[in-house]
């Protein structure tokens, strides 16, 4: 089971992956552990990650970033509206009314959902997962922002299931980065003492969010959240766009946002810039060659920038001073304030949040790969595959959520609620009734619609004597943040004999699941249990039990894809990833031609050149030939082509780097064949000269040895004068793989025979006592094995 934590930015990702040695971000095929969240469609595949962003100039109409804003919304939200101004892509509207992206894909124009790019881009995460664990991929865990509403949440889990993922649950930034801190820390107070609590601040590329933990051993309890979408990197990268835009206009007439290409090159350049003024406070340069019309253009500027910043720097305070209003708390209680996010480098932004708390800021975690780690641990805790140390997780619902129904309302979970939690309210009615989920606080709200769904209660009816039934509904926010009204039941009364007691049997909810109960009834059902009080005694009426009914529950939610939709999603992503891997695999014929090429060519002149017959001319003229073909009609052709054509080349190439290789290697195993035969004639004459080492050996055997010996020497010599004859262009007339299964004939055929041991021979003696009672310590045949490692390290020195 794959255990991994995908952190999915604005602008980059990273992935994180359990293994036995502990948590680990893992690399791309680039050897960089970030993936730019770019996705750049062609006419004949889609690059995604740093591919995607190397195209964001030469195909910037195609090449769509920072999506991930809006997942969850409609192309009439005025968010979008108001960001297509500022997209080099376009955005279009779906049949179902959400955003989509419009884009030209194998030369047709297409137009994908925000949950299918999304998809797109984890499908690429997961395989850098898999390329990593070298296993599939299924089960994660994903983060999303902490100011991401119902909407948002439910988008991006259909964009891992279009991806194939199994989304375990999805985790709150600075939820995700507070688990990384926590989890490994040994000093944490006991669970009865009072926790130690820390302020997490994530700023990021286009959001900024802050949390307040309390931290107890093995537990970790989300106080409260605060946030502002409206701050990032972004902004501040949007701020010196805006400064050159300008100047470049006075200083060279050019007018930037005219130019989508010229646009994009100034956004990269600006956001190096930014990078470079948070580590100096020098005079920067900024120089872009061939900007507009042939124009070389260049610019200084140095942390003045932070003056053009000023409206952006004062929005910093801001969460800060709500989450302490939220959980009232002092700056003293506060143990540590814990920065991370890209932005969080800036100098500007540390300075205002350092003094805000009066203490010095902490970056003991990894500013990028902290909530990727944080992903992973989760994962691996809710995972059976791996043993991890107990560690309980509390959210908290960012916004408060109230339920609606005919003629009242009331507030359900209210904000900074415990989450994942569920609560079981008891309503009365005679017929099927709908509630209406919404967030009750607009204004806080970073989404247009505050309605999360209708959820209505299906098959309801009065009791047999027509009052109302009891009905018990279950609503629950659950790990991935998502409100749901989860289940409801109906409690009918089953009559009974006479005689019996009367009792009301509630099936009882799982400890776990029902947190609370509540009453809910209307006015009119109100009125009719006072009458029902009111009424004198009257005469005792036959027992009654109830037992519960399960009911049916029809969801309309303000955000849902529908089934089929996305069923479809799923398969054309099924097949633009086949697509993707028939192109690479194209590509890579196409490749593998253009190197043998210029591999052949470069050898030609170099190690090849004695080896090559008479025919080198007609040999490098179609090397010539191939490569012209490459870059004319060969530069795109089907992947059977290139095979073909490299095949055609090999046939001709083949021989000379085997009569190259045969050169190198012949001699090796002429060498070890020389010294086999060495030591066999060697063990053959000291048999024959009586050495005492060797008179125990078989007088027919050693025959044996000496004749194959000899044949092995006539064989060996016959083949090296042949070869002598031959020059390095022709085909040798013995290989290394022939000499090498001639040295394996005579070892096989003569080592069994000369290795035999002598075996000793002691004049007869008296027994002592202790040989009488049999060998003491293990040390019979001690001498005998002496004797043995003296034959060996003799036979070593042959």
């Amino acid at each position: 089971m794959s255990v991994v934590g995908f952190d999915v930015g604005f602008q980059s990702c990273y992935v994180a992956v359990a293994r036995a040695g502990g948590i680990e971000t893992v690399a791309n095929e680039y050897s960089d552990r970030c993936t730019p969240s770019f996705v750049s469609f062609g006419p004949r595949n889609r690059s995604i990650g740093a591919a995607a962003k190397s195209q964001v100039v030469t195909n910037c109409k195609n090449t769509v970033q920072g999506f991930k804003r809006f997942h969850g919304r409609a192309f009439s939200d005025p968010y979008v509206q108001a960001a297509k101004s500022s997209l080099v892509f376009d955005l279009a509207q779906m049949p179902t009314g959400t955003t989509g992206i419009k884009v030209m894909y194998m030369e047709e124009e297409k137009v994908f959902s925000i949950e299918q790019v999304t998809a797109m881009l984890l499908t690429k995460l997961k395989e850098t997962a898999e390329a990593a664990l070298k296993k599939p991929v299924a089960d994660c865990v994903i983060s999303v922002p902490s100011f991401f509403t119902d909407a948002e949440r439910r988008s991006v889990m259909d964009a891992a299931q279009i991806a194939g993922l199994n989304c375990l649950r999805l985790m709150n930034d600075t939820t995700a980065v507070a688990l990384a801190y926590g989890i490994y820390k040994q000093d944490l107070p006991a669970p009865e003492e009072k926790p130690r609590t820390v302020v997490f601040v994530d700023v990021g590329h286009a959001g900024y969010q802050v949390s307040v933990c309390a931290f107890n051993k093995g537990k970790l309890k989300v106080l409260g959240s605060a946030f502002d979408p409206e701050l990032g990197g972004k902004d501040f990268d949007e701020v010196l766009v805006k400064y050159f835009c300008e100047e470049f206009a006075q200083k060279y007439k050019l007018d930037v946002r005219s130019k989508p290409r010229a646009l994009v090159r100034l956004y990269q350049e600006c956001e190096k810039l930014k990078k470079l003024m948070s580590a100096n406070s020098s005079d920067l340069p900024l120089n872009i060659e061939c900007f507009m019309n042939d124009i070389d253009v260049s610019g200084t500027l140095n942390r003045l920038f932070e003056e053009f910043c000023a409206e952006l720097l004062a929005k910093v305070e801001a969460p800060l001073r709500s989450i302490m209003e939220q959980t009232r708390l002092k700056k003293e209680d506060i143990y540590a304030v814990e920065i991370m996010g890209g932005a969080s480098r800036t100098p500007a932004i540390k300075d205002r949040i350092s003094k805000f708390f009066g203490k010095e800021l902490s970056t003991t975690l990894n500013a990028d790969e902290a909530v990727a780690r944080g992903c992973a641990l989760q994962c691996a805790i809710l995972s059976p595959a791996f043993k991890v140390r107990e560690f309980s997780i509390t959210e908290v619902v960012p916004y408060p959520i109230s339920l609606k129904w005919t003629s009242a309302a009331d507030e359900v979970f209210p904000k900074n609620h415990a989450a994942p939690f569920s609560k079981v309210l008891t309503f009365y009615r005679r017929e099927p009734f709908s509630l209406e989920a919404y967030y009750n606080n607009p204004k806080e709200l970073p989404y247009p619609d505050p309605t999360i769904g209708q959820f209505t209660i299906q098959k309801v009816v009065p009791q047999p004597s027509g009052e109302s039934s009891k009905v018990k509904v279950k609503v629950r926010v659950n790990v991935h943040g998502v409100f749901s009204v989860s289940s409801a039941s109906l409690v009918e009364v089953v009559k009974s004999a006479e005689g019996e007691e009367p009792m009301e049997m509630d099936t009882p909810a799982k400890e776990d699941e029902v947190k609370s109960s509540l009453l809910m009834t209307s006015t009119e059902d109100n009125k009719q249990e006072e009458k029902k009080n009111e009424q004198p005694p009257q005469a005792k009426k036959a027992k009654v039990k109830t037992k519960t009914v399960d009911l049916p529950i029809e969801n309309s939610l303000n955000w849902q894809l529908a089934g089929e939709a996305l069923n479809l999603f799923v398969e054309n992503e099924g097949k633009m990833i086949m697509q993707d891997k028939l192109e690479k695999e194209r590509n890579d014929a196409k490749n593998y031609v253009e190197e043998y090429v210029y591999e052949m060519r470069d050898k030609l002149q170099g190690v090849l050149e004695n080896f090559v017959s008479e025919d080198r001319d007609s040999f490098s003229l179609k090397l010539e030939d191939t490569e012209n073909w490459l870059y004319e009609e060969g530069e795109d052709q089907q992947k059977q082509v290139y095979i073909d054509k490299l095949v055609e080349l090999k046939k001709l190439g083949e021989p000379i780097q085997n009569r190259y290789t045969e050169a190198e290697e012949r001699p090796k195993a002429l060498d070890e064949l020389v010294r086999q035969i060495h030591q066999y004639t060697k063990v053959v004459e000291a048999y024959k000269a009586k050495d005492e080492l060797y008179d125990h050996l078989d007088e027919l055997e050693m025959m044996k040895v000496e004749k194959q010996v000899n044949e092995t020497m006539t064989w060996m010599n016959n083949k090296k004068n042949l070869q002598s004859k031959q020059s390095l262009s022709q085909d040798p007339v013995v290989k290394a793989q022939e000499i090498q299964a001639k040295t394996k004939e005579l070892y096989s055929a003569c080592n069994h025979i000369v290795t035999i041991p002598k075996p000793k021979v002691e004049p007869p003696r008296e027994e002592t006592a202790a040989e009488q009672n049999g060998p003491v310590n293990g040390q019979e045949g001690s001498e005998f094995n002496t004797q043995c490692k003296s034959m060996h390290h003799k036979q070593s020195n042959w």
